[in-house]
């Protein structure tokens, strides 16, 4: 090579060097936290420690998880809204914080203004559920048995504005039929009710039914999803097996607080992606019934958008208000 040639790409490497960002150069040098707005132990949670796990990895920097539950997600997702932006303090959004704006008349955070998108990490789906010695099989037979008594049928929730609440309430909209709705504290509550057949269906996440339809204590009957799951091949959609249109999803989403800078943001999105691509991810993906995505941030802003007005029409038909 002539030596003019490679002073040249030396320069170019030099250059390049130098202009690459300061604050990007230092970062990360140390702790960075993730805020899940939800008590330990559940799927956010899973997912927010599977995601920090493999990305310090990636990063080389320490990532813990601080748990804030609370006032539907609101306490822990206003805690990063007024953290400085510097990519150190991050927030595992979920579907909580499409519905949220639509549930709450005034939130303390604005959900767009406060926050930098940095990437869609995944999406996951309910599984329609009944027991297995109910006469129902398919959709078609919900359809059905709610038309022919429209107070007998019942489908039980965990929470407000949750996806197995909202998921239940597209449903009736869609497929113009009653189920009385019933609130719990939480999923396992619900389930023993219908294992009990003191209620009739549920629209649930795969990671607290799995085992249980696996075993033929529960009966499932369709995916919530766009498409058929993997993780239930077997399955129509709820759409195709007889509800033309509809779709429920769960997601989950890396925000940061807005002006973090876009180089920042870029690290960060990139990490997430090679995470998500782990094996780690890949055990959690069946498990929890995951659909991997890591798209861009402007993926997740457009994404987060359609679902905030997906939802806020199912809640203001439904007249459903935060408790």
């Amino acid at each position: 090579m002539p030596f003019r040639i490679l002073i040249s790409i030396l320069f170019a490497i030099a250059a390049n060097v130098l202009l690459q960002s300061p604050v990007l150069a230092a970062y990360p040098d140390h702790i960075i936290k993730m805020v899940v707005p939800f008590a330990p132990g559940g799927g956010t949670d899973v997912v927010a420690r599977t995601l920090a796990q493999e990305m310090q990895k990636d990063l080389g920097a320490t990532i813990i998880i601080e748990n804030k539950p609370g006032a539907g997600t609101i306490i822990g997702t206003q805690s990063v809204a007024g953290s400085p932006g510097d990519g150190y303090t991050l927030l595992m959004g979920t579907f909580a914080n499409a519905v949220n704006p639509s549930l709450t008349k005034k939130l303390p955070y604005d959900a767009h203004k406060d926050f930098a998108p940095v990437a869609l990490v995944a999406r996951s789906f309910n599984v329609v559920v009944v027991n297995p010695s109910s006469s129902i099989k398919s959709i078609a037979d919900l359809i059905a048995a709610a038309k022919a008594d429209p107070d007998k049928l019942s489908y039980g929730t965990y929470g407000t504005g949750t996806s197995a609440h909202l998921a239940g309430e597209l449903f009736k909209h869609l497929a113009n039929v009653n189920l009385t709705t019933v609130p719990y504290k939480g999923a396992a509550p619900a389930i023993s009710d219908l294992l009990g057949n003191q209620i009739q269906v549920m629209f649930t996440t795969v990671a607290s039914c799995a085992a249980l339809v696996e075993a033929g204590q529960l009966r499932a009957i369709a995916v919530t999803s766009a498409e058929r799951s993997t993780a239930f091949p077997q399955l129509p959609t709820v759409s195709e097996a007889g509800v033309p249109g509809y779709a429920a999803e769960s997601w989950y989403g890396l925000y940061a607080p807005a002006n973090t800078p876009p180089e920042i943001i870029d690290r960060l999105n990139k990490s997430a992606a090679k995470a998500a691509q782990s094996e780690a991810f890949k055990k959690l993906s069946v498990n929890e019934g995951l659909v991997m995505v890591t798209a861009p941030p402007a993926e997740l802003d457009r994404y987060f958008a359609g679902e905030e007005a997906r939802w806020r029409k199912v809640i203001l038909d439904a007249g459903i208000k935060a408790e």
